[in-house]
């Protein structure tokens, strides 16, 4: 029986030898994404399989070879174990040869796989995977690849004995390239916050507060001490990316009332205003997609709009 396989965004540029194509595709993401579900890289690579047999024949063999391994998911909804899938050490050093994939210093453990941990970063992978799929039906590109968790911004000057209050890390930075019927086409980046209702709202917003900075932070220059004369994000983005928090985890009506919360704390913090920023759930995202009226504004006008968080009646920015 003949497998359908989506093609691999950035397959290493130094195979290792003896690996299908799709096993070659599937190091970079289990290396990026930390941790992700059988199910959750079947609709990645082979969405177009009834089943995952050839995905996870090609799992076991690098399960075999000693690139990858396995942990069972603590809460199961499938009502059977699930297997969860890392890179190994080994694997992560042949992945990191490969200079198309950004380096990541965290190196996930056993322990850290089959900690409490699993389900948020399962769910910062079902955000990226909503965009992939998305694009895959309306035309546009967003690959596995096209997202990348807790990247650090400083937004402080000098060293701290913590990060909290000298870094910004969103849970993922994603990027889509959005394409009209005319052929238009627009690079679009997201911070992602996913929520899974067991943060307390305040401590979000004070995250909002940490992009609120971010967005205005003009680091020390090289010399004597004096400013630099752009904000730091410029170095990084074309345009200032649209803040996007995901809610899941909790009935809709508890939901909606964070999303109130949210639009009442953000309205506290004039700076926050001044983001492009949303709040929608995780349902809505995969079921309707980014650019249906599924994101509520934090701040003004709290119509749902799309991604692009538009003002009522405006042209979309970049």
């Amino acid at each position: 029986m003949s497998t359908t396989v989506s093609p691999a965004p950035s397959s290493p540029g130094r195979p290792v030898p003896g690996l299908s194509r799709l096993a070659q595709g599937l190091l970079p993401v289990l290396y990026q994404h930390r941790l992700v579900a059988t199910g959750q890289l079947h609709r990645l690579f082979t969405p177009n399989a009834p089943r995952p047999v050839y995905l996870r024949q090609q799992l076991k063999e690098l399960r075999t070879a000693g690139l990858v391994d396995a942990t069972t998911r603590r809460t199961s909804r499938l009502g059977r174990a699930e297997l969860l899938w890392y890179i190994t050490a080994r694997g992560a050093d042949a992945v990191a040869h490969d200079p198309t994939i950004p380096r990541r210093a965290y190196r996930i453990s056993p322990q850290a796989a089959a900690s409490q941990l699993q389900e948020h970063t399962l769910a910062v992978v079902d955000t990226g995977i909503a965009f992939v799929e998305w694009a895959r039906r309306l035309g546009h590109e967003c690959s596995p690849l096209d997202w990348e968790p807790e990247v650090a911004h400083r937004i402080r000057d000098g060293d701290s004995r913590g990060v909290d209050d000298a870094f910004m890390v969103p849970d993922a930075v994603l990027r889509y390239t959005h394409t009209t019927a005319s052929g238009r086409r627009r690079m679009l980046s997201f911070f992602i916050e996913v929520d899974r209702a067991t943060m307390q709202t305040t401590r979000l917003a004070a995250k909002l507060t940490a992009y609120a900075r971010y967005q205005q932070y003009v680091p020390h220059g090289g010399g004597r001490g004096r400013r630099s004369i752009r904000e730091a994000w410029r170095d990084h983005y074309p345009a200032f990316p649209r803040l996007l928090i995901v809610l899941t985890g909790a009935s809709d009506r508890s939901l909606g009332n964070r999303v109130q919360d949210l639009r009442a704390l953000a309205a506290a913090d004039s700076r926050v205003g001044q983001l492009a920023a949303g709040v929608t759930t995780l349902q809505l995202l995969q079921e309707t997609g980014p650019f249906a009226p599924v994101v509520t504004p934090l701040s003004g006008d709290p119509t749902p709009t799309d991604v692009f968080l538009a003002p009522s009646g405006g042209a979309p920015t970049s």
